[in-house]
């Protein structure tokens, strides 16, 4: 393989499905009808219907994650069809028809938007020459690209080998060590093809090793909730600008990159809301539409700081035209992670992207705040909500007369509070202030009713 990026061709599926229902009909995008048997399965028919992606807004986003792989798409094909062919997921017809496409632009690498069961993947091999990825395999490669922590490191391996498990017959060599491309990024562990029992040995061995990750985190957190110190969890789909906003709260210095899936690695910070109290900031992995399970089974340690936390700070992309779609996604996940009814702030993030008219008729409510994270643009806003919304060591306004011979207690409530007025009478401060509970508790004595 040259030195250049890799040539990829995608291939999108668009199936249309017929019902006696009308607000069913139409087009599907790759994976919704599993979706919807497991959801009428589940019960979770009965809630309101989700915006979905159209095929074209499906493979748009396939695109970028083959950019955000290292890859040059070359070119792209849309399958229309009534149902999957369960041999070859699009028909022989088409695939020879994609096969001499892929020919003509020389690429490398063919990439499908959906997930191909091994035999589907082994028969489209059979009829093509370059390689063959599905989506799934194209986002652990991403992932396995991106990690930088050694638990990072852990957790894609886990759902890298948890994934290639049921796909060895007949795969080669090409599992066994590292590769140079896209999708060949493996665990690095040697004949892993010739040995189901040192694959499941080396899971066994990733997931003690992830419990231990997963046990030193709960200490942590442990640690942490024994002080007044609430944490708060960024979400949103990958590429809202979640990173951005990290550090233009923090000054953390986290990679911020317009390609997908930039933050593995969760980073926690301290922020000072403007009431003083502090608050620890946690950045999380984007979320994606049909994220696979064995990511989200292999990120349960990271998507914990999710469930503890005591606000959640969703991060929306204002600009995008399929934030509904977006939106929704993350929705779902934070059912799944039972997050779901916890305090929430929307954050309406990249209104510098949009026209002076359009960002002038923006007005902030009581969940939802709009901020260019890039430009700086209503940070205080979004902190002042922070603190509005934190049940934890709720703050009051008090008054306080502390002699000025106690310089302790004066600098805890100038170290910790908001101060409104300050006087000097006979020796003593008097001042009134919005105070946490927790440093109430300290300067109790020198509270006046």
């Amino acid at each position: 393989m040259s030195g250049g990026p890799e040539k990829v061709f995608l291939v999108g599926l668009d199936y249309r499905v017929r019902s006696s229902k009308k607000d069913d009909a139409g087009t599907v995008t790759p994976g919704a009808r599993a979706a919807r048997q497991a959801a009428q399965v589940s019960g979770e028919a009965r809630r309101p219907q989700q915006p979905k992606f159209s095929a074209e807004e499906s493979l748009a986003e396939l695109h970028e994650l083959a950019v955000s792989a290292g890859g040059e798409v070359v070119g792209e094909f849309l399958q229309h069809r009534d149902k999957p062919d369960p041999a070859t997921l699009i028909g022989r017809g088409k695939l020879q028809e994609i096969a001499g496409a892929a020919a003509m632009s020389n690429a490398d690498l063919i990439i499908f938007d959906h997930e191909l069961s091994p035999s589907q993947q082994r028969n489209i091999e059979n009829e093509v020459n370059p390689r063959v990825l599905d989506r799934t395999q194209l986002i652990l490669d991403i992932f396995a690209r991106h990690a930088r922590t050694r638990e990072g490191q852990l957790q894609v391996e886990l759902a890298q080998l948890q994934y290639l498990l049921p796909r060895l017959a007949g795969r080669g060599v090409e599992m066994s060590q590292l590769g140079g491309g896209i999708g060949t990024r493996g665990p690095g562990e040697t004949q892993l093809e010739t040995d189901r029992r040192k694959i499941y040995r080396r899971v066994r061995h990733v997931e003690e090793q992830l419990e231990n990750v997963r046990r030193i985190r709960a200490q942590q957190r442990q640690r942490r909730e024994s002080v007044p110190v609430a944490t708060v969890a960024l979400v949103g789909y990958t590429n809202a600008g979640k990173s951005t906003l990290f550090n233009a709260l923090t000054q953390a210095g986290v990679l911020a990159s317009n390609k997908m899936f930039a933050t593995l690695d969760p980073t926690i910070r301290a922020v000072t809301l403007p009431s003083k109290r502090k608050v620890l900031l946690s950045d999380t992995v984007g979320f994606i539409r049909n994220l696979p399970h064995t990511l989200v089974k292999a990120f349960r340690a990271t998507l914990e700081e999710v469930q503890r936390a005591a606000l959640v700070i969703h991060v929306t992309d204002a600009t995008s035209p399929i934030r509904a779609e977006q939106d929704a996604q993350v929705e779902e996940v934070l059912r799944e992670l039972q997050a779901d009814g916890k305090p929430r702030i929307t954050v309406m993030n990249k209104i510098d992207l949009m026209g002076h008219a359009e960002r002038d008729a923006l007005r902030n409510a009581m969940n939802t705040v709009h901020v260019s994270a890039m430009r700086g643009i209503g940070l205080d806003g979004l902190l002042e909500r922070i603190d509005e919304l934190l049940e934890g060591d709720p703050v009051r306004t008090v008054h306080l007369r502390i002699p000025q011979s106690e310089g302790k207690a004066l600098a805890t409530i100038e170290g910790s509070a908001r101060v409104y007025s300050r006087k000097y009478k006979d020796g003593m401060v008097e001042l009134e202030a919005q105070v946490p509970e927790s440093v109430v508790r300290k300067v109790g004595k020198f509270v006046v009713e």
